[in-house]
């Protein structure tokens, strides 16, 4: 299981989190929600030390990560072996097919067998019904279509976790509801998510656990019943701004 403790960073004067303490079961979906700049994706980029946190610590499985030492590149590869990230922009590789945008990693990283890497990545492409564009560029398909090759891209290396930032907010309503749905699938089939995101209504709908971060503090942290149920002043001034269809 993926667990932090007491992590904290500040960029300049900002104090961005403020001793952030979590864990994050395995087979579930933790949704992270909270304001604008309440330092939701500041946190789910330190799970991936995309974000190097300034304080704390880090624990998964057999790896330890003490931010207030030296992090070795053996203690980051170790991390990123077992998590994998998909961006708000999808940022796919421009000069690279569909198909070898999504090898990429597994061959180049995880040192999988071309044949083997290329058979998985065509399995994964017919999931999401875009097999017929693994020869394609990234500039021939729609939005939706590449951040949903984002996600297969992420799935291809089996990580224990992906870690999803707002994979939504670039895309129209009706793409952004195939996203979801495609998302909602990989949460009932056990795969762990963890994300951030606007969407209450997925939240409500698909999550296991609920992240409630304001001004780099974590002010909830339980299952998504007692978030939605709950009668603090603060929870329920948030859920009274978004809108729950």
């Amino acid at each position: 299981m993926l667990q932090i403790s007491k992590l904290t960073k500040q960029f300049g004067s900002q104090q961005v989190l403020k001793g952030i303490s979590a864990r994050f079961p395995e087979k579930q979906t933790t949704v992270i929600v909270g304001p604008s700049g309440s330092g939701k994706t500041t946190l789910l980029r330190s799970l991936d030390l995309l974000v190097r946190p300034d304080s704390g610590e880090l624990m998964f499985d057999d790896l330890k990560l003490d931010f207030s030492q030296p992090i070795s590149s053996k203690q980051r590869n170790k991390l990123r072996n077992k998590t994998s990230m998909v961006f708000q922009n999808w940022n796919l590789f421009p000069n690279l097919t569909i198909l070898q945008n999504i090898t990429s990693a597994p061959i180049h990283v995880h040192k999988v067998a071309v044949d083997q890497a290329e058979h998985q990545a065509h399995k994964l492409l017919q999931e999401v019904g875009l097999d017929e564009y693994a020869t394609a560029y990234p500039h021939e398909l729609s939005g939706g279509q590449q951040q949903r090759i984002s996600i297969c891209r992420a799935l291809a290396v089996q990580p224990q976790y992906i870690l999803l930032d707002e994979p939504t907010s670039a895309l129209d309503p009706e793409r952004e509801n195939q996203i979801l749905r495609m998302l909602e699938r990989l949460s009932n089939e056990g795969n762990s998510l963890i994300m951030v995101t606007h969407n209450m209504q997925f939240a409500k709908n698909v999550a296991d656990k609920i992240l409630f971060l304001e001004d780099g503090e974590l002010q909830f942290d339980g299952d998504k019943e007692a978030f939605f149920s709950a009668k603090t002043d603060r929870i329920q001034q948030f859920l009274q701004g978004v809108t729950l269809n």
